[in-house]
């Protein structure tokens, strides 16, 4: 199947190679890739760092699982809140004409992925800092624990434990998504968010 048309209502404007993809897409800044793919390589590392510190015994092992899984979801915050301010700045290109009802599943899905990117570390830090522990930073600095309340942190707890469960989800969607316009529509679009492949643009 051909690539699909851009349709913005607006004259089109020429934009430098590195900016578009080969089949016409406006690809995505080189700020936005590189702070999505940051996000999807911290995502994949922080989960499996979870699981294994859950099931070891008590141990310096598990304690310095525990760090970087919690190390890492504080840099996931922080990038993620970087990735709202840019995309404030700089909108996200216009998206290829697709069905109205997939468009809109996308757009829910990438919102609901900022968000439950948000939700995890916060909550994450809550369950610690609610037991009145501080939080290492890769061991760099610690970030100040708060008073003791068992109370808001079984809350804490809750919403951490049944966040996975959404990122799970939300992460499965986002991958089923990438996959159908990569090998169903084949419309270009994972080439959006990724960087010149052919050598358009290149210095001369």
């Amino acid at each position: 199947m051909s690539a699909s048309p851009i349709v913005t209502g607006k004259p089109i404007t020429p934009q430098p190679a590195t900016y578009v993809t080969a089949s016409g897409l406006p690809r995505y800044h080189p700020v936005a890739q590189a702070l999505h793919w940051l996000t999807a390589a911290l995502a994949l590392a922080i989960l499996p760092l979870a699981w294994v510190a859950i099931s070891l015994p008590p141990t310096p092992a598990k304690g310095t699982l525990f760090v970087l899984h919690k190390s890492v979801g504080l840099t996931i915050l922080a990038i993620v809140v970087l990735r709202i301010v840019w995309r404030m700045i700089r909108p996200a290109p216009p998206d290829p004409q697709a069905p109205r009802l997939l468009t809109l599943i996308g757009r829910i899905n990438h919102w609901l992925l900022y968000a439950i990117f948000l939700i995890m570390p916060v909550s994450g830090y809550l369950l610690s800092a609610l037991s009145g522990r501080d939080t290492p930073y890769f061991w760099l600095f610690t970030v100040p624990g708060l008073q003791k309340d068992e109370a808001a942190q079984k809350i804490a707890e809750s919403i951490h434990v049944a966040g996975q469960w959404f990122v799970y989800a939300l992460v499965l969607l986002h991958i089923a998504a990438t996959v159908w316009h990569l090998v169903i529509r084949r419309d270009g679009l994972l080439e959006r968010m990724l960087p010149v492949q052919d050598g358009r643009g290149a210095i001369r």
